[in-house]
């Protein structure tokens, strides 16, 4: 309960902030529209030259384009800003001013830097999903919704655990925005199942980052496609790169000479 007055008291912080600059609003749902009208003109332009891409039909990549939006939000509306305000505070040395409150330093850190105007993409990722479905005709059973739902949370953990181990190596190097750049370009493959790349792509965006899990394996639990598994190795994944990132954070912190240093 705790964590969940600390969460929604920088949730009223953020949203204090964006109010001051409202102008954002408008930007942010320009940017937004412009996003889904690329991704959805993409599929446009594909399904006037085929009735199906790797098995996938209109419908159901339309769903998975829903889930690349909402997860993009939910990475832009916290985890992104929070893990480069802690990156700026390692190299200011002013990451004392969380390490000395009386909470998880890891929780705060993550936490703690909210931009309001992200949650248009969660809203426009939802109603794009609840279109797709209703297009597909499906109907979503208990066990189905349940799938989806802990494929999404695996990969929102896996997401989130990604991102602080690469954070968590700003104790060590100067210049690690590049790295959070790159995973940002490459996150938007996931605009598309990555069963319709080679090989060693599916690879590297499976294990060396993570966008299958994030994207692709939460559209193919709604979609009937997801296997016992691949849910299995999701939430095994997830559980390993969370205790992952965990120790990585314990073990970088030792590292750290601050102002009061």
């Amino acid at each position: 309960m705790n964590q969940l007055r600390i969460l929604w008291t920088f949730f009223r912080l953020g949203a204090m902030n964006e109010l001051a600059y409202r102008v954002n609003f408008f930007t942010q749902l320009f940017q937004a529209v412009m996003s889904l009208v690329l991704s959805l003109g993409g599929l446009a332009v594909v399904f006037n030259q085929t009735d199906t891409l790797a098995g996938w039909r209109p419908a159901e990549l339309v769903a998975l384009v829903g889930i690349y939006i909402l997860v993009g939000g939910l990475i832009n509306l916290m985890i992104q800003p929070s893990m480069q305000r802690f990156m700026e505070d390692i190299r200011m040395g002013t990451l004392d001013f969380m390490i000395l409150k009386p909470a998880d330093a890891q929780f705060l850190v993550s936490v703690r830097q909210v931009e309001i105007w992200k949650l248009i993409d969660i809203i426009m990722g939802l109603g794009v999903l609840v279109i797709a479905l209703v297009r597909l005709g499906a109907q979503i059973g208990m066990a189905q919704a349940l799938a989806f739902g802990v494929a999404l949370l695996a990969g929102a953990t896996i997401v989130y655990s990604f991102w602080m181990m690469l954070a968590t190596c700003a104790f060590w190097f100067v210049k690690t925005e590049n790295i959070l750049v790159i995973f940002q370009s490459m996150y938007q493959a996931g605009r598309w199942p990555i069963t319709i790349y080679p090989g060693w792509l599916q690879m590297m965006l499976t294990f060396l980052v993570p966008i299958a899990f994030a994207v692709t394996v939460p559209a193919q639990a709604l979609t009937g496609r997801l296997t016992n598994q691949t849910l299995l190795l999701a939430i095994l994944v997830a559980t390993g790169l969370f205790g992952a990132a965990r120790w990585f954070w314990r073990f970088g912190i030792r590292y750290y000479a601050g102002a009061s240093a």
